[in-house]
């Protein structure tokens, strides 16, 4: 492939990059979804090795399901942390099983949906996800993350600013492989720099890193991180039996109060990550420019995530779900053929076989990981916003501004609250609902009772195609927008 068209156009056929190319391309993808699919059994005390292998395993499974045709990544999901921390507070070993079992039961609750929308149709289950719905739950998705960036960020703003430079740098003035690849150059070359940095002026701040000159605001490698790549074997396994959820059903004495606690507390919590899901997908076909939705069909998407949600979770890995990371390094790098996210997935695999190449990623500076996901996440709502834009939404009508409205001011206004969330007392226990989950449930109700919709989901092939033909890059010879607008209106 000439550099132009590496400089000017989507990619739709990585083999024409060339092998090279595409594995730089694989581990870019699997460096971006690194920060937040790690930081996830970080946080809840889930193995980092089960993560990785079931984040590679679950991202197979899903392109197997869904015909091989999305460039979708599965990574570990948030919406399911007040679940864990619900049962094993403290990150309790022996309670984080039961935790992982009301995640997999959560995740065949998508397969319940699935199954409806393809006895009753895809357009009966989308006429409820609307652009007005979908676009303002994109954009939210972005900015209820962009708290995690800044928090990550505010620890050395001079690493972050530089790995955000080199990604804009490389992105706009960047030619071939240098545009295409901003993630994975930004990783490097702001770890370059901590490494610097760390031999140079390195010194221990106290609070267990290393920082410039012992200024805790200048936080660099943490001291546990270098230890554990020191003491780290080469190979390993991903996870051990006990942390199973098998292994509750063969103890022989399992907590039915636990289970039944898990299933209440954590199954409720699948309404808000499947409309995640769908705004996800639609996220994807949106800066594809293909109707994924349509084909391979939001019912194979759906049971591809579900599936992944409760085989991860069986083995007590983090909950599954289609990654907003993914969909910015598509619309940074313009590369969108699912192989090369495989491809990641592979990588992904292979990493959590070696414990020492797992302790190297889960060492990568939090500022690093501030800086990339900064990028990643405005491009999420950006995302959103051409969502928008593109299928037009009269915001002259009363009814769309006050569901965008309702959307966005709960998602955000609940994440960054006091609470952090909405808690619903139930008996002895309470479900908790994150402020994407209420913001999305009450956007797609007001859209329902609302009088004056006017949205109609292009299910039928021509429309689609038409649709689409506004939004792919024009191939060489080609004018798919003449022939698409060609036709008379009859």
């Amino acid at each position: 492939m000439s550099k132009s068209s590496l400089q000017d156009g989507a990619v739709y056929d990585a083999k024409s990059l060339g092998a090279g190319r595409v594995v730089v391309l694989g581990f870019q993808h699997m460096f971006a979804m690194f920060g937040s699919t790690i930081l996830v059994p970080a946080l809840t005390g889930l193995s980092v090795s089960a993560t990785l292998l079931f984040a590679g395993l679950g991202t197979l499974l899903f392109h197997l399901v869904s015909k091989r045709k999305v460039p979708a990544f599965l990574g570990s999901s948030f919406a399911f942390l007040a679940g864990y921390f619900a049962l094993a507070p403290n990150g309790e070993r022996e309670l984080l099983p039961y935790a992982c079992f009301g995640v997999a039961c959560a995740g065949l609750m998508y397969l319940v949906l699935a199954a409806l929308i393809k006895g009753f149709g895809v357009n009966r289950v989308m006429k409820f996800f609307p652009p007005i719905v979908t676009g303002p739950i994109i954009i939210a998705i972005g900015l209820c993350l962009s708290g995690t960036a800044i928090n990550s960020c505010s620890t050395n703003w001079i690493v972050a600013v530089v790995a955000i430079l080199i990604i804009v740098i490389c992105n706009i003035w960047g030619k071939g492989m240098v545009k295409i690849t901003p993630i994975l150059l930004g990783v490097i070359g702001s770890c370059l720099l901590c490494i610097i940095l760390t031999l140079a002026l390195g010194q221990n701040d106290g609070n267990g890193y290393y920082s410039i000159m012992g200024n805790p605001n200048f936080q660099l490698f943490s001291l546990s991180s270098i230890e554990n790549i020191k003491s780290a074997p080469w190979l390993g396994l991903p996870f051990a039996y006990q942390d199973t959820v098998l292994s509750i059903f063969t103890s022989g004495n399992p907590n039915s109060g636990l289970l039944i606690t898990a299933i209440a507390t954590i199954v409720p919590i699948s309404l808000a990550t499947i409309v995640e899901h769908i705004g996800d997908i639609s996220a994807i076909s949106s800066t594809v420019g293909s109707n994924f939705i349509k084909d391979p069909g939001l019912h194979r998407t759906l049971i591809g995530d579900g599936l992944a949600t409760t085989v991860a979770s069986l083995f007590g890995a983090p909950a599954n779900t289609t990654y907003g990371e993914n969909t910015g390094v598509l619309t940074l790098s313009k590369v969108y053929d699912p192989m090369v996210v495989r491809l990641a997935a592979f990588f992904a695999i292979v990493f959590s076989f070696s414990p020492k190449l797992a302790a190297c990623i889960s060492a990568i500076p939090t500022p690093v990981i501030g800086g990339i996901s900064l990028v990643l996440y405005g491009m999420i709502s950006a995302v959103g916003v051409r969502n928008v834009v593109e299928n037009k939404i009269d915001f002259s009508k009363a009814r769309n501004v006050i569901i965008a409205a309702i959307i966005l001011v709960l998602s955000i206004g609940v994440t960054y609250s006091a609470a952090g969330a909405i808690n619903i007392p139930c008996g002895a226990f309470s479900i908790s609902l994150s402020g994407l989950a209420v913001g999305s449930l009450i956007g797609i109700i007001l859209n329902a009772v609302l009088p004056g919709k006017d949205y109609v989901f292009e299910d039928n092939l021509e429309a689609a195609q038409a649709k689409d033909s506004t939004i792919k890059p024009e191939p060489a010879g080609k004018t798919l927008e003449k022939k698409s607008s060609g036709k008379k209106k009859k």
